[in-house]
């Protein structure tokens, strides 16, 4: 994905949002923060609340107006708490924020992903300009979120689309490889020191069924597996030395 990206903030009234979204910016690699008719005085607040996007914050582009702050972009993405599903209200239907990454992955251009203000959103007209509209989907009694928070959402929903070969972003977790070889070496460690420690036949298999549930969410990697079988390992000695000592 070779987008150029634009973070677009519609009349925003809180300060401290506006240096949050910079910081934001920041972080998810956008390129430029444009703010249109800001209702906030962009002072202290939001240059503490920005960190380390306080760059992004002091070049922010100010335009009078929805339509001039979007006159470059090749795409204008509108930001919406509607989920718009088969409503005839609007132009088209919104979209998830990881279906948005899905299309920004194979487009090049400049995209302008627009928030409205924390009171109200967006209206009606700025949502019809727009190519292309998300929506995060949230409880129904309260479906609206921060605008900051609503930022890092989309933003990250985008950054992660970039694919891990992009080499201006941290690494994503490593994919953890299953072993089930491991998993059933263990599992029969685990019923021999059962049995050594004289643990009641008949809940041998309720126990071994636990732990396999168990390691089943957990997804232990293979080191881990290993630790744990070098556990029963040092315990089944310890207790063999114990044995040979009573006698």
């Amino acid at each position: 994905m070779s987008v150029r990206l634009d973070v677009v903030l519609v009349r925003p009234k809180e300060d401290g949002n506006i240096g949050a979204v910079a910081r934001l910016a920041r972080n998810f690699g956008a390129d430029r923060l444009v703010l249109v008719a800001p209702r906030a005085p962009v002072g202290a607040e939001a240059r503490r609340r920005s960190m380390g996007g306080l760059p992004l914050l002091r070049t922010a582009v100010r335009a009078p107006t929805f339509l001039r702050a979007t006159a470059e972009a090749d795409l204008v993405i509108g930001t919406t708490d509607l989920s718009t599903g088969r409503s005839t209200a609007y132009l088209r239907r919104s979209v998830s924020p990881e279906r948005l990454g899905e299309v920004l992955r194979t487009v090049e251009g400049r995209v302008a992903l627009v928030f409205g203000p924390e009171d109200n959103g967006l209206s009606r007209e700025e949502l019809a300009r727009c190519d292309l509209l998300v929506h995060i989907p949230a409880r129904r009694e309260f479906p609206t979120l921060n605008l900051s928070h609503a930022a890092g959402v989309v933003l990250y929903a985008v950054h992660r689309a970039r694919g891990p070969a992009d080499p201006e972003s941290t690494p994503a977790p490593e994919i953890l490889e299953l072993n089930g070889r491991e998993k059933e070496l263990f599992l029969e460690r685990l019923g021999e020191l059962l049995t050594q420690i004289g643990y009641p036949a008949h809940k041998r298999r309720g126990l071994i069924l636990l732990f396999r549930r168990v390691l089943g969410r957990a997804t232990p990697t293979e080191a881990e597996y290993r630790m744990m079988l070098g556990l029963f390992k040092s315990l089944g000695r310890s207790m063999d030395r114990e044995s040979h000592g009573r006698r």
